[in-house]
């Protein structure tokens, strides 16, 4: 029994054309128009991964997590049900708007709306982005991740721990309490940030250019306000990415080069050197209100000469190589 990767993400927003235009233009998206009320995005050859409903709430609507077998359904669901959570079996007509064979929905301790489900379509016709880019990197590594505000991570860390079967991959304390997981090779496809707040913080889109991520942080830095963290490369995933205000409130990472583990021998760490090695300022911080705390500890980082290892002792690059014949 395994959660297997992200398949898709749902947003509240009546601002779908607004949507339109940042996951079509910026994030190279295909656009799917899902009749008036809602917009499905593709990013590969599933028939969905982003769904938009014209509903009031400006927020996270349900996450969808790909289980590796039908019978998991079953078994998570009784799992649930012996802790009080109360599980929903998925309709018919539910399943069919998502695109798969059969889910469950139940929430988190916050209200979050949790999907698991089994058995994606996949779409007849080949995925057309919406501006010219390589690709996401998606497959076996699902759609990228997903990202929550926390108001207790004491509550929320069992429930997606030991009930979901999310693998720690490693954490932060400081300056606020960060919880990575991972469910696949991707270093992790969830994580929680301890703000003290509820609500979504961010995805992450992965894409397999690097020119990708640099021709859209142009396009989005045309936009004022639209950047909200500058480029930069996280400490523990190595991502180099941007991020994007998103037409919702919630960030979106526009990511490349994200680290690949091997869950049967990572073990879970904490983590000392802060968020980021350089670059990603918060630009939407005022000053003192946390962007000089996070600057200084990528300075200090600096200093103490943290940084990824070189890409030629990398796993993920060795592999990428490999399959290439090089």
């Amino acid at each position: 029994m395994a959660i297997s990767a992200l398949g898709y993400l749902g947003v509240r927003s009546d601002k779908l054309e607004d949507w339109s235009d940042f996951a079509g233009r910026l994030l190279g998206m295909q656009k799917i128009d899902r009749g008036g009320k809602a917009l499905a995005f593709r990013m590969d050859d599933r028939m969905q991964r982003l769904l938009v409903s014209d509903e009031p709430g400006e927020t996270l609507a349900f996450m969808g997590w790909e289980v590796a077998r039908k019978s998991d359904l079953q078994t998570y669901a009784a799992r649930l049900d012996a802790a009080g959570v109360l599980v929903h079996p998925g309709s018919r007509e539910l399943a069919d708007r998502r695109f798969v064979a059969d889910l469950i929905w139940f929430e988190d301790p916050m209200g979050n709306r949790v999907e698991l489900f089994h058995g994606p379509m996949i779409a007849s016709d080949p995925f057309v982005p919406g501006r010219p880019i390589d690709g996401f990197n998606t497959g076996p590594l699902g759609m990228g991740h997903a990202v929550l505000h926390v108001k207790d991570i004491d509550v929320m860390l069992p429930f997606y721990r030991d009930l979901l079967d999310f693998h720690v991959s490693d954490y932060g304390l400081v300056p606020y309490g960060l919880y990575f997981f991972h469910v696949n090779n991707r270093h992790h496809s969830f994580a929680m940030v301890g703000s003290g707040q509820a609500g979504f913080h961010h995805f992450m889109v992965e894409f397999l250019n690097l020119d990708d991520v640099g021709q859209g942080y142009d396009l989005a830095q045309l936009e004022e306000g639209r950047v909200a963290y500058t480029l930069g490369r996280h400490t523990n995933d190595y991502m180099t990415s941007y991020y994007a205000h998103s037409p919702s409130g919630f960030f979106v990472e526009n990511g490349w080069g994200g680290r690949q583990i091997d869950p049967a021998t990572w073990q879970p760490h904490e983590t000392h050197d802060g968020p980021s090695f350089w670059g990603h300022e918060r630009l939407y911080l005022p000053e003192e209100g946390g962007r000089k705390r996070l600057r200084d500890m990528r300075l200090e980082a600096a200093e103490r000469g943290r940084r990824a290892p070189p890409m030629a002792d990398c796993p993920w690059l060795y592999g990428e190589l490999a399959k290439q014949g090089r």
